[in-house]
């Protein structure tokens, strides 16, 4: 016999769902309780058509919990890779993601090809499903290690408790949530190298974090303003590391704008290229065994940059400048600007880096960098 709902429960139902709509579209909404679940090391399903792929990061993952879930699916168990930790375990140029088989469960086994410097596939690697590529996806969005482990569900096994999310929604979740964004608090900042400065804070844009735009004087919307894009960088802008320039570029461009016409820093919360702190971490552990610093991240299955700087064009846009001078060697910045719509000016505008030669010229080679090296100061590696 069906049980019969109360219309008191139906209605409490409705009420609730109707209260959600106000905010925001389900799917991001989705994405977001995926993030956090999957962040707190609990898995989550992605759902593709009819097939289900429950996923969990490899950071998350021990001998016990490969054991208990490999009676879910026995011998399907897969390891997810991106294209780049897979050209650093020997298959060169290669620019998929790739899938190796786990028939037994091995923890061990998954942190080594996951995480170990002795890189070497030792099995076949299949091309990586939509399903695959999302849960890559739900990685980087959570500043989680791109490695992932999974394994296919049968549907009829699919609970509410398991967070349960369509991969399409992963797909599309940046580009929905890079221009969602909403002023929420600004107040005068007097700083040591520009007493005549303003914060202001945003928040919203993937991962809804607060993003902060320093107006430095009183930058003329009706002229090319000049604008520097610096992500946030824990251990150069705080302590001054010795292995990061990132701090004398942030002082050294909000002085330049003081002692010019003004200009607006945006400080984003992109650590480590995009990477996260976590991430940041384990490469300067590789650079001191004596990896650089793009080799590095690419052991760790990263891109040379996983920024993104729409969201950025979105903050200048609600100040009122629309037509900047980029204080950048970095390409990749003004074409994303002028993805977005702003008129970025071309013509030079100095910016205080500070480099060894060696590494600076390998950094700019391998990224497309334009290096003043006239203007440089020898120091440390680049990193804008």
């Amino acid at each position: 016999m069906n049980k019969v709902v109360p219309v008191s429960q139906v209605r409490s139902v409705n009420k609730v769902s109707s209260i959600l709509a106000l905010f925001d579209a389900p799917e991001a909404r989705d994405v977001e309780r995926a993030l956090a679940e999957f962040r707190a090391g609990r898995p989550v399903v992605l759902l593709s058509d009819d097939r289900a792929l429950l996923v969990l990061h490899v950071e998350a993952l021990g001998q016990r919990i490969v054991e208990g879930l490999a009676s879910f699916a026995p011998g399907q168990a897969r390891l997810v890779l991106p294209a780049a930790r897979l050209r650093r375990m020997g298959l060169k140029g290669r620019q998929q993601a790739g899938v190796l088989a786990f028939p037994t469960p091995d923890a061990a086994r998954v942190q080594a090809l996951a995480f170990g410097t002795r890189l070497k596939v030792d099995a076949p690697v299949a091309p990586a499903s939509a399903l695959d590529e999302a849960a890559l996806e739900l990685a980087r969005l959570a500043l989680l290690a791109p490695a992932i482990y999974a394994l296919p569900l049968d549907t009829s096994l699919l609970t509410p408790d398991l967070i349960q999310i369509e991969a399409e929604a992963v797909a599309a979740y940046r580009a929905q949530r890079a221009v969602k964004l909403e002023l929420t608090a600004r107040a005068p900042v007097p700083l040591e190298f520009a007493r005549e400065c303003e914060f202001v804070v945003f928040r919203g844009g993937e991962g809804l974090k607060d993003q902060v735009a320093v107006i430095v004087g009183k930058p003329d919307p009706a002229k090319p303003v000049a604008i520097r894009l610096h992500s946030a960088c824990l251990t150069g802008d705080l302590f001054g590391a010795l292995h990061s320039d990132a701090g004398d570029q942030l002082r050294a461009s909000v002085k330049a704008m003081a002692e010019g016409d003004g200009g607006v820093l945006l400080y984003l919360d992109q650590e480590g290229r995009g990477n996260g702190i976590a991430n940041s971490l384990r490469a300067y552990r590789l650079q001191g065994q004596g990896w650089d610093t793009y080799d590095s991240d690419e052991v760790l299955g990263f891109g040379q940059d996983q920024r993104r700087f729409d969201f950025a064009a979105e903050m200048l846009r609600q100040l009122g400048y629309t037509h900047v001078r980029v204080m950048t060697g970095n390409p990749l910045k003004l074409k994303a600007l002028e993805a977005a719509g702003l008129e970025v000016s071309r013509e030079a505008v100095a910016e205080a880096h500070a480099v060894t030669d060696k590494p600076g010229e390998r950094a700019g080679q391998k990224t497309g960098h334009v290096i003043e090296l006239d203007a440089m100061v020898a120091h440390a590696p680049p990193r804008d």
